[in-house]
């Protein structure tokens, strides 16, 4: 099928909840684009951004493990991370390779897109800017926290999440691909370190809010200690919205099945709920709610059942 005919969505974000999304995605006849975070600074990926000075490569390798369509081996090695040896432990084989292609290509966004051939990925994807970004985030006392693995550890209420260099530049192909887009959305993942610090480089916000096509957030089932504790579901669209300064979004969807409570218990000994639910305070933003039963449990994890989340997104086409 000529991909020009096919209904072009941008699904933004990182950390597990966008991989997640797009695996199920991709069993749909969709134009996919992901616009990937960059401002990873911990693991494996924090250790290759300070010794080889390139983007954080962790959050784009999910991804594309995620859209790959080659052998499950492949994808399996692509994945693999080492456990021994003192300079290896730790690291992703798809880092390496990701860093290794960034060095044969000279630039970040070309070993992605190589990379992307070899895995035969459906669809594109995008770093949200060429560099690896900095985050920074000011908690309700005043004081700054800098570094996107430091913040959740700080595990004080947060009021604001910021970037530097402040005027970083995107891709200006995430901006086009944004422009012609027919849905975007933002996946769920952690809200303050995966999924805002795409929308705050700066054009790809002002690109995502002017954009005409339908909006749609896909709310965390689980609060996440030292970022959302306590947060009901509004509380993570009025964070959305304070950062960009506008109310972008016409549709959230969020779980309504109840959770099994021996793995509820589990969660509260980490400080993790279930995100409440309030649906009269959704209502007041004006977004159209979509409730369901989303979830799937892998080994006591709380995940969103990435088949059933696909069917609701692409049956909003």
């Amino acid at each position: 099928m000529d991909l020009k005919k096919l209904p072009k969505i941008i699904v933004i974000g990182g950390g597990t909840g966008l991989p997640v999304l797009l695996r199920g995605l991709k069993n749909y006849p969709l134009d996919i684009t992901a616009i990937v975070t960059v401002a990873d600074d911990g693991g494996s990926s924090g250790r290759l951004r300070n010794d080889l000075q390139i983007p954080p490569p962790g959050d784009i390798r999910n991804v594309l493990a995620a859209l790959s369509e080659v052998e499950p081996l492949i994808v399996r090695l692509f994945q693999h991370r080492f456990q021994n040896g003192s300079e290896l432990s730790g690291h992703a084989l798809g880092n390496l390779l990701l860093a290794a292609m960034t060095n044969i290509t000279g630039d970040f966004v070309s070993g992605i897109r190589e990379m992307s051939k070899v895995l035969n990925v459906k669809g594109k994807v995008l770093p949200a800017a060429n560099r690896g970004i900095i985050l920074h985030a000011e908690l309700e006392d005043g004081s700054i926290v800098t570094g996107e693995s430091k913040i959740p550890n700080a595990n004080k209420k947060i009021k604001r999440v910021f970037l530097s260099p402040h005027n970083v530049e995107p891709l200006p192909e995430s901006l086009e691909e944004i422009a012609q887009a027919d849905l975007i959305v933002i996946a769920p993942g952690s809200l303050y370190t995966s999924i805002l610090p795409n929308l705050l480089v700066k054009k790809i916000g002002e690109q995502l809010c002017r954009s005409k096509a339908k909006k749609i957030y896909v709310c965390n089932i689980m609060t996440q200690p030292g970022e959302t504790m306590g947060f009901s579901a509004s509380d993570h669209v009025k964070a959305l919205y304070d950062h960009l300064q506008f109310n972008f979004l016409d549709y959230i969807i969020v779980n309504d099945a109840d959770l099994p409570k021996e793995i509820l218990k589990r969660y509260a000994l980490q400080n993790a709920e279930p995100v409440r639910y309030d649906v009269e305070k959704l209502k007041t933003f004006g977004l159209q709610i979509i409730n369901e039963d989303l979830v799937q449990i892998q080994q006591g994890v709380i995940r969103h059942d990435t088949r059933k989340i696909a069917r609701v997104i692409y049956s909003l086409l």
